[in-house]
């Protein structure tokens, strides 16, 4: 599980911080504020990364190794990969694969985007013509699945984000929809590797560095420091 925490949301939580990194999930950067960064100054934008990245390390353990901004504008990539310790970021909806981009940072060097979802998501309760409910979330995501294994089995592997919110796939009826996909998701067995996206990034970074860049950075050791003393 891979959590998309907003950094003044992880001050005003302390003791969820810690049970996050005692489930063994990642916390990835979800930004400062839940703000809609289309109109923020280049500036606060800046120390507003910096400012969480910093508030991940002192109740975290740790830095942050991916970031979501979730509104973002032209220059939100820009500043992730200026900041130089983010692995990946995933304000992208554009594939079913991680990719690479050399557009940003000084180097021009290979930054990595794992991208999310607005299809496989339980937002879809929220809007019009949405998930009515679990019922139909469950059946959604296992089509979903079930299409992906098999063009893997094909030779064509794939990737699914689910993005689930407490608010909303919280509520009782549609729980007891995620656990009926949960279930079916775990029953492929190594068909099906249910991950992190900070395992998802080393693992690409391990076999799928671009190449004319270089050996890929090791990355094996970056999110888990301090983890055990949480």
């Amino acid at each position: 599980c891979t959590v998309f925490a907003v950094g003044m949301a992880l001050e005003r939580n302390k003791e969820a911080c810690r049970a996050m990194v005692r489930a063994g999930w990642e916390v990835a950067s979800h930004g400062y504020r839940w703000w809609d960064y289309q109109h923020v100054d280049e500036e606060t934008e800046r120390e507003h990364i910096q400012r969480t990245v910093q508030i991940h390390k002192d109740l975290i353990g740790f830095r942050p190794v991916g970031m979501y901004q979730g509104k973002p504008n032209v220059n939100t990539r820009k500043f992730v990969v200026e900041e130089g310790g983010f692995l990946y970021d995933s304000d992208s909806y554009s594939d079913d694969l991680p990719y690479w981009t050399m557009d940003y940072g000084t180097k021009k060097k290979p930054h990595l985007i794992i991208p999310y979802t607005l299809s496989e998501n339980d937002m879809r309760f929220a809007i019009p013509n949405g998930f009515s409910h679990g019922g139909e979330f469950s059946k959604y995501l296992k089509d979903s699945l079930r299409c992906l294994v098999e063009e893997g089995k094909r030779g064509s592997p794939k990737m699914m984000s689910v993005g689930l919110h407490c608010r909303l796939v919280g509520r009782p009826g549609r729980a007891a929809g995620l656990e009926e996909f949960l279930d079916y998701a775990k029953s492929f067995g190594d068909d099906v590797w249910i991950c992190r996206r900070d395992e998802i990034a080393k693992h690409w970074y391990k076999h799928h560095y671009p190449e004319g860049y270089g050996n890929a950075p090791d990355v094996s050791g970056l999110g888990i420091a301090m983890r055990s003393n949480m």
